[in-house]
């Protein structure tokens, strides 16, 4: 099975061939959203779990990054020496009977498998991950060390589903983790940053295989501002976007229905022109059209959220979920209390509104639910998810900055992936566990050979 084509990894450079430990200097990396570059590095590729334990422990004290796919808006995922390509990481974990236990519903996997191939691995079996984000781009291991999410008032972000792990730890340890074995480390690899450990194995909790009656309209602002909690309460997945000086909003719902449901699949024609024509060539012309002529911005912004609109459809979870983004953008995301959520939101519409320059890329809205786990933004809290938004060819930086002022007077906990600010001593303030994280990090990797500039800034040196 093929996948259409996406805005794939980073811009990376040639990886070197086996053995892992050689290894020679590279050219220049860059993150898909061209913030982050890194010029200079060392690119191995450990074709097993032996030579990957012996790379991390050679005693040097090299600092090591995976590379994953480079989708990270924030520099999470930045190489400073050395740059793990673990493709061999990738796929069923072993043969179908030793990765598949069907009747728990879980799955082992590499952990560098990307997200969109994760459906059609887990399709004979009859089982789907619970949830899923609107980008399948990023690996899992990825996905899970940023706390990457979806949405569903009733429902956690990705790391909610891991239930067992390897990893090969700064010494090169290797670490199982589950409700068996080291337990009391699961609320804390679950989302880890990239600083406790690299995965190599992954075991995810599924359910059973269903579909997804998707519900695209146009709406007021006026009428989802009345409807707020109805909006996000009654379907089982919900979110909108609303793009500046539209006064409209894209509202998105979806139910969730048994695997055998009669499916109402929209056209490889209508997918085609929903998805890749208006959603990705129109609106990525438009935008470079605006660069030049930003006065044009609200009249686009008109027709962006009338084109997003598509009507009905049914059809299988993850081909619902996800939708390919190749528009470059830039992006800062908060978790605000689910309390505060529309006050938080009618604040960014207003700053938004009132901004010297338009802005060309929407506002994102989401809620999630409440999780245990340590460095999750929605750890032991319901939480909205407000995200904006620039084209890349757009400065940025004021913008989420004056966004990030307000989100912080709710308390406000950022995307792991996603740009932001914060730093260790605000950061410790905003997570209970924070110090219990730190130290983890300090028995998993004492000698910070996973530490990067971000990692010393949001965690500390």
């Amino acid at each position: 099975m093929t996948h259409p084509p996406g805005p794939g990894p980073a811009t990376g450079p040639t990886t070197v061939p086996t053995p892992a430990i050689a290894g020679t200097p590279t050219t220049t990396w860059r993150n898909w959203g061209r913030t982050e570059r890194a010029e200079g590095i060392t690119v191995v590729r450990p074709r097993d779990l032996e030579e990957l334990a012996a790379l991390l422990g050679d005693g040097t004290g090299r600092p090591v990054r995976p590379l994953a796919s480079g989708h990270s808006f924030s520099g999470i995922g930045t190489p400073e020496d050395i740059a793990l390509d673990l493709t061999a990481f990738s796929g069923l974990s072993g043969p179908d009977d030793v990765a598949v236990d069907a009747s728990r519903g879980r799955v082992r996997l590499g952990a560098a498998t990307p997200l969109w191939q994760i459906p059609r691995l887990l399709a004979p079996f009859g089982l789907a991950m619970r949830n899923l984000g609107d980008i399948d781009r990023q690996t899992i291991a990825g996905a899970l060390a940023t706390g990457t999410h979806g949405t569903g008032a009733a429902f956690g972000g990705l790391p909610t589903q891991l239930v067992g792990a390897t990893l090969v730890s700064g010494d090169g340890q290797v670490l199982t983790v589950d409700e068996d074995t080291e337990p009391e480390l699961l609320p804390f690899i679950r989302v880890g940053l990239g600083a406790l450990g690299v995965l190599t194995e992954v075991t995810l909790q599924c359910v059973p295989a269903f579909v997804l009656r998707a519900e695209e309209a146009m709406r007021s602002l006026a009428d989802v501002d009345a409807g707020w909690d109805a909006l996000f309460d009654e379907p089982d997945h919900a979110e909108f976007h609303w793009f500046p000086g539209s006064g409209r909003v894209v509202t998105k719902t979806n139910t969730r229905l048994p695997g055998d449901s009669l499916l109402v699949p929209r056209s490889r024609l209508g997918r085609w022109v929903g998805e890749e024509l208006l959603a990705n060539t129109v609106f990525g012309g438009l935008c470079e059209v605006s660069r030049h002529v930003p006065w044009t911005v609200p009249t686009i912004n008109r027709i962006a959220t009338a084109a997003m609109g598509r009507g009905t459809f049914t059809e299988p979870s993850a081909r619902v979920f996800a939708a390919p983004r190749r528009v470059r953008f830039r992006e800062m995301e908060y978790a605000v209390p689910r309390a505060a959520m529309q006050e938080a939101f009618g604040r960014i519409r207003r700053l938004a509104d009132a901004w010297p320059e338009p802005i060309e890329f929407p506002v994102e809205v989401r809620v999630a639910a409440a999780d245990d786990v340590a460095l999750s933004p929605g750890s032991g809290q319901d939480i909205g998810y407000i995200a904006v938004h620039r084209h890349v060819r757009r400065p940025h930086e004021r913008y989420f900055a004056a966004a990030e002022r307000i989100f912080a007077d709710y308390g406000g906990r950022p995307h792991w992936g996603k740009v932001h600010g914060l730093d260790a001593d605000r950061l410790g303030a905003l997570y209970p566990r924070f110090g219990e994280a730190l130290a983890v990090r300090d028995r998993l990797d004492p000698e910070r050979r996973f530490a990067n500039p971000y990692l010393r800034r949001v965690l500390g040196p």
